[in-house]
Parts: structure tokens; sequence; C-alpha cells
């Protein structure tokens, strides 16, 4: 236990740096300019304009946040709307996030991750132009792509245009998983897209504006600034985390695999400094040697599974993600193996939350999942049950790509 207190202590105190450990992509990092970091293409467009931003801690200009590089550059920024995790980047997933101001700037805050969930008419009536900038990490259920669709809503019923900088996809190069079966539509889920969708937030943007996604069918009035020197296969390595939870870039590369977990009784790292990087419960004692206890850590999970026990299972923060991009395909291995592995199978599928809303019906997408894993249904014969979907959803992207 003193040895993993020491760890635990090492791995808080580089969880507190704001960026992200470098790795070899980030020399493919240093050719990109992301569309925030091209102000010549954009800058014209705020010129004289009462603007609002919808933004968090990784709305970035170089070092330097969006908001501060704006304001510098003489832009006015009459509000800003904060997202899941709040303007700043630090509340805990799901936390309910009040209005504010923010005290680096004197800039109103208002939150769309509390009391609603978009602007309203009068947030929009002292404003001419709306910029959104919050990094993704191209999968179904990280809600910022729910947040731009609905600021793209917000923006149309208020005749408001919307410029978009866009940034990279960690996980650009992965198109897989069932697209999503809207019986099963949630906050998690609010779109037919797969798992992992492959898109930037641009092109997810022209996505629901040409499939007609948004209510009563309309259309945004959006401009985007791409990403230069980027294509979906290019490594790129996030320089801020993009949420509490998502605080290496190994757990971005495994996001679209481990995440599943929220669905099943088994905590996935949450009340740790390595969230979607370890897995584990304590029924598997016995089974597994590695261990790790999840505790409360404000601003991560405050009330994580298993707090405070000790939780035995699978420890991934050195697995080679290099082989999830030679695959190409999100790895369900995990689950079938700690399903086998659990010595009480009828708790695997508990739902650890009284709402239902983290189901596995819910992360996945499909309602034939769970019975698959209990029936032990090879990985290839699962994945056939929604090719066609997702051969349909790929043809359909095409049309909305602006990046090789």
């Amino acid at each position: 236990m003193k040895l993993f207190s020491l760890l635990a202590v090492a791995t808080l105190l580089f969880s507190c740096s704001p960026k992200i450990k470098a790795t070899k992509t980030d020399i493919a990092n240093s050719s990109i300019k992301t569309g925030a970091e091209q102000t010549e293409l954009y800058l014209p467009l705020l010129k004289g304009k009462r603007v609002a931003v919808l933004a968090n801690q990784t709305s970035i200009i170089g070092k330097t946040h969006l908001v501060d590089s704006l304001q510098k550059l003489g832009v006015k920024i009459v509000k800003v709307f904060g997202p899941e995790h709040g303007f700043r980047g630090n509340a805990s997933a799901g936390a309910k996030i009040a209005d504010a101001i923010d005290e680096r700037t004197g800039i109103p805050i208002i939150s769309l991750y509390g009391k609603k969930n978009k602007p309203s008419n009068e947030d929009l009536q002292d404003v001419d132009i709306l910029i959104y900038d919050l990094q993704d990490v191209g999968v179904r259920f990280y809600t910022n792509i729910n947040a731009l669709a609905r600021l793209m809503e917000a923006c149309e019923a208020n005749k408001k245009p919307l410029l978009i900088l866009d940034r990279p996809n960690p996980n650009g190069y992965l198109i897989d998983g069932p697209v999503l079966d809207m019986k099963y539509k949630s906050g998690i889920g609010m779109f037919p897209i797969p798992m992992s969708h492959g898109l930037t937030v641009g092109e997810f943007a022209q996505m629901v504006n040409g499939e007609g996604w948004l209510s009563n069918k309309v259309k945004a009035d959006i401009k985007i600034i791409p990403v230069a020197n980027y294509t979906h296969d290019t490594p790129y390595t996030l320089p801020v985390p993009p949420s509490p939870n998502l605080n290496t870039q190994q757990a971005i590369l495994l996001y679209p695999s481990v995440c599943m977990f929220e669905g099943v009784y088994v905590n996935h790292g949450r009340g740790t400094y390595n969230p979607f990087t370890v897995l584990g419960s304590p029924a598997y004692k016995g089974i597994y040697s590695f261990s790790f206890t999840p505790k409360s850590i404000k601003g991560m999970a405050e009330s994580p599974i298993f707090m405070d026990e000790v939780c035995y299972g699978i420890d991934l923060r050195n697995y080679d993600t290099e082989l999830l991009r030679k695959s190409k395909k999100i790895n369900f291995s995990w689950i079938k193996e700690l399903y086998k592995a659990h010595p009480q199978k009828e708790k695997f599928f508990e739902s650890k939350f009284s709402n239902q809303m983290n189901n596995i019906e819910i992360q996945i997408g499909r309602g034939d999942f769970r019975q698959q894993i209990i029936d032990d249904v090879p990985i290839e014969t699962i994945r056939a049950g929604w090719e066609p979907g997702l051969e349909a959803y790929k043809k359909m992207r095409l049309k909305y790509l602006l990046y090789p």
C-alpha cells in the first residue's frame, strides 16, 4: 500500500501539469495549425462585432487562451458559454455548473451544463456572431458535439452566424462501432453516428446541417476555419487535456475502447489519476494481480464506483495504442474478457447509476450487445451485425470531409 501511495502521489503531480506528456507525434503537431491559430483568416469577420464564445481550457492559441488572445487583438467579447466541465475545465464529469463571472477577464460566463443546455434568445440579443472552439476526441458519447449541435440550433433560431474554429481529431483514423439505434438516443448519443465517427467538429457540423439532424431540419449559418496540414491519419498529441478524466494521451487513444465500461459494473479508472487506462473490480480478487483503489478526487470523480475498495483487473497504461491504429478497430476483447472472468456474471451489466443513463445499451447504441457478450458470440460475428449500417455511414461521411 505504501508503494501504491507513492505512485499515486507521483501520478498526481504529473496530472496537475497543464500539458499532456510529449510524444513522438509532436513532430507532426509542429506542422499543424488549428483553426484558432489562423487568426488572419477570421479576425476580419469579428471586426466591430459583439462576439460570444463557446470555449473551455482547450481553446488556445499557442499557450494562451483564445478569449485572452482575442481580447488582446481588440475583439469585443461580450460573453462566454461554458460546456460540460466548465469554461476552465475543472468541474467533474456530469456536475451541474452555475453561471459566473470569469475571474481573469471579468466576462460573464453562461453555463450550458446546468439549468439549460443551449443559449436562450435573451442570451443572444446583444451578440452579433458566435465562435465555437472546443477540442473533441472523435467519440459519439463525448458531449462536445452535442453542445455544438445545440449551439447551431440557437444560432439559427436567432439568425446569428456561427464561426467554427476546427481542431484535429486525435482518433480521426478510427471509424468503428455500431451506428446509434435512435431508440437509445440520450444525452451521450444524440445522432445516428458510430461510436467512433472519424470527424472533426467542423466536418460534424457540415454533416448535421447536410443530413437535417437539427430540430425541424433547420440549417445553421456556419463558417469553418479548417486545420492546416492535417489529415485524418495524422497522429496528434493534444496540448491540453480535453477534460479532467482524459488527462493523458494514453487515455485519449484508449477512450473509444474503454468508455463502454461506463455501462457495466467495473471501475475504469475513475477515482484514480489514471482514468480510462485501468479496469477493475473487487470481484476480481484472486483472478488478477494488478490492483488500484479508487478515491474521491475533487474535479475528477468525487463518488467513483468502488470508492475506497481495492479493485483488481487490467492495467492498460503501457498498452501499445499503435495496435489500435493498425487495426483501425475499437477493442472489444477487454469487455469480453472481464465478463468471462467475473465470478458474479449477473452483476456485470448492472448499471452504476440510478437513472440508467449509462447502461450498456446506451453506451454501445444497440439492444443486442449485452446478450451477445453473455452468449460469448465471437467479436467478428458481433461486428457483422452492424457492418451494413457502418458502411452506409462511411459512404455518407465522404460528403462532409474537409481533410483527406
